[in-house]
């Protein structure tokens, strides 16, 4: 069992931030949709922003409550990762220098190779990394391993990060495209979103890995229960070419086309990746309210292309950033989606701006909690909002010597400049520790389930590790010689 850190000095600013009842914040900083404002304080009770207002009102308001004053520090809306697989974290390296359409060797035999306790850890492991990198939602899309989801669930809860947690709905009877021919997937799913009615952290999804990995009426029924229950539908879209040709050669249509085709598209549905879009498509996806998980790192890590956010943005298309579990850090994901439409878009176009800091940073916090079904409970600091937040230290050589934040926290800020992080009002995360339960003895234990877990799955690699590599170019290098 992890042990539990001592607990905090009341006098100190961690006793302070983790005394009972409802805490008044006196940061330097705080981050709204409409930018940073000096002078401004919040109130937090029961889980939720009380108040947001200009400290002087918010003192008058509340003279019951100790300031707690946290100088040099900005308070920001927590980053919500649009897109995630939680039990892949003990193969994240695995993906490294690899063609696309990894899923098939590396993904389906890794996660097959997890049993409940090693599916639990990899979960809290990634949730545990995620809130180091100031996420406090993650969205799931559905793991692979032979286990109750709860399970999941469970690690989500555990570590204390909100979860979007979806469930794998694949019923084509088709091998090749991930699917298991299950009859009673449509039950499963009401069951799986009545779950969670209630739950503080977990909010049910659906989930299906790539459109033909469902047969046409589960695409109609899982965009039905998701819309009457007001949660999403997780697809892989568009994201490799080889998805695309396969499509069209079994549909006639592209896969976002397939799924507007048969009723799959809408408010409900959470398109990941999205990467190789037409005009039209793009079109189909505004008209018809659907939303994107843009992951940039995914694309650089994989090989395929770059979704086109700023397009997307411009036409006022729903979408938030992902990590797909390639790298847990918020600011470094907003930092890679500016940087991805610069390389692929802005050069070629002479765009100097590519949406600026703060687009990124609204897609990561407000505009992503919308895309996955939370945007009336998270994503941005607000009276009424779960006080889901960060402190963030700007008085950093980075950060210090402020001109404009917004674009300073997209191209300087990082996970280590993350003093505290909040989900629900509770302090989960102080200085990159867990403050409740012992994040070392997670990665020690992780390490060991890791090793056998992956010893055990035929992973198939088409390259070499870094190091193997390093040794084949040498010794060609010596044949050459000699």
């Amino acid at each position: 069992m992890n042990q539990s850190p001592p607990a905090p000095d009341p006098r100190t600013e961690l006793g302070l931030l983790t005394a009972p009842g409802p805490l008044l914040l006196e940061p330097d900083k705080v981050l709204l949709p409409e930018g940073p404002v000096d002078g401004w304080a919040v109130v937090v009770r029961d889980g939720r922003f009380e108040s947001v207002a200009p400290a002087a009102a918010v003192r008058r308001a509340h003279p019951g409550l100790r300031a707690v004053r946290l100088p040099g520090r900005l308070l920001m809306p927590g980053f919500v990762d649009a897109h995630h697989h939680l039990t892949q974290s003990f193969g994240a390296a695995l993906a490294f220098g690899e063609p696309s359409e990894i899923f098939r060797r590396v993904w389906v035999p890794l996660e097959g190779s997890l049993d409940e306790e090693s599916a639990y850890t990899a979960a809290k492991l990634a949730a545990l990394e995620a809130l180091r990198g100031g996420f406090t939602t993650v969205t799931d899309a559905g793991t692979r391993a032979d286990v109750d989801v709860e399970v999941v669930a469970a690690a989500a809860r555990d570590a204390g990060i909100r979860c979007v947690l979806g469930l794998v709905c694949n019923d084509a009877d088709d091998d090749a495209a991930g699917g298991d021919g299950r009859p009673d997937i449509v039950e499963r799913a009401e069951k799986h979103l009545a779950r969670y009615d209630g739950d503080p952290l977990v909010r049910a999804s659906l989930a299906v890995s790539i459109p033909e990995a469902a047969t046409e009426d589960t695409l109609r029924a899982t965009a039905r229960l998701a819309a009457e229950a007001g949660a999403v539908v997780q697809i892989h879209v568009n994201e490799h070419l080889a998805g695309v040709e396969r499509s069209l050669v079994r549909h006639g249509l592209r896969p976002l086309e397939h799924l507007h085709a048969v009723g799959a598209l809408g408010p409900q549905l959470l398109a990941a990746h999205a990467t190789l879009l037409t005009p039209r498509e793009l079109t189909l996806l505004a008209d018809t309210g659907t939303a994107v998980s843009y992951n940039p790192v995914a694309s650089a890590w994989k090989g395929n292309a770059v979704a086109p956010a700023t397009a997307m943005a411009e036409r006022g298309i729903r979408f938030g950033l992902g990590t797909d579990g390639t790298r847990g850090d918020g600011f470094r994901l907003a930092e890679a989606a500016e940087f991805a439409q610069r390389l692929a878009y802005g050069l070629a176009d002479g765009d100097s701006s590519c949406g600026a800091g703060w687009t990124w940073l609204e897609h990561a916090t407000r505009g992503g909690a919308d895309a996955v079904g939370l945007g009336a409970l998270t994503g941005t600091v607000a009276p009424g909002t779960a006080a889901d937040f960060l402190l963030v230290d700007i008085d950093t050589p980075e950060l210090a010597l402020s001109w404009d934040l917004p674009w300073e926290l997209v191209r300087r800020g990082n996970r280590d400049q993350i003093a505290a992080v909040f989900v629900g009002g509770h302090l989960r995360l102080w200085h990159g520790r867990p403050t409740d339960w012992d994040g070392a003895a997670l990665v020690r234990r992780a390490v060991e389930l890791a090793r056998a877990t992956v010893a055990r799955a035929e992973v198939g690699r088409a390259h070499p590790t870094s190091t193997a590599a390093r040794a084949r170019h040498l010794e060609r290098e010596r044949s050459t010689a000699r």
